[in-house]
């Protein structure tokens, strides 16, 4: 099941009632994820310290944030995130004013410094995000898992995270 017959199973749910209605989306997203093919986020074998430095690099010389996305292949709702990034009402801004770096977090037990250096308690639950400057200096660490739940929450949060924390001016 791809993503349009997800959006189809919850538009054909709308007369449900709210419980009837979250099961029905539950199972369709786990029957997406399960389903799909598998797509590798987070690259297991990457140096994500040196990434992570690149990107602050680039995003000094091209007047961009960096987003570090700390997270595990495993993890559902980072797949569900990874999905809202790049829908097209996303991916423009996505483009534009930031550089996303995954980060694999392996079983909560790789690339935690990472996480620490830039204030994000990753044990707090994953996906977890990270807003850098050019400069290397944290915008914004969610501490409190934020979009650890992302499968039940709505996509528009991706898009107003997206439009909140993009460069100024």
């Amino acid at each position: 099941m791809g993503v349009p017959a997800i959006l189809l199973v919850m538009a054909a749910a709308w007369h449900l009632r709210a419980s009837e209605r979250a099961a029905a989306v539950e199972a369709a997203t786990t029957q997406m994820m399960t389903a799909a093919p598998q797509h590798v986020i987070y690259d297991e074998h990457a140096d994500a310290k040196a990434e992570v430095n690149a990107a602050i690099a680039k995003a000094k010389a091209e007047h961009k944030r960096v987003i570090l996305d700390f997270g595990g292949n495993w993890c559902g709702d980072c797949k569900v995130l990874d999905i809202n990034f790049h829908k097209p009402e996303n991916q423009e801004l996505l483009q534009k004013y930031y550089l996303l770096v995954d980060i694999d977090i392996g079983r909560f037990d790789k690339n935690m410094d990472i996480g620490d250096r830039f204030g994000v308690p990753i044990k707090k639950g994953v996906p977890a995000l990270a807003v850098v400057d050019g400069n290397g200096k944290t915008v914004l660490a969610q501490t409190g898992g934020e979009f650890a739940d992302m499968r039940h929450m709505d996509p528009g949060v991706v898009h107003e995270f997206l439009e909140k924390w993009k460069p100024k001016g």
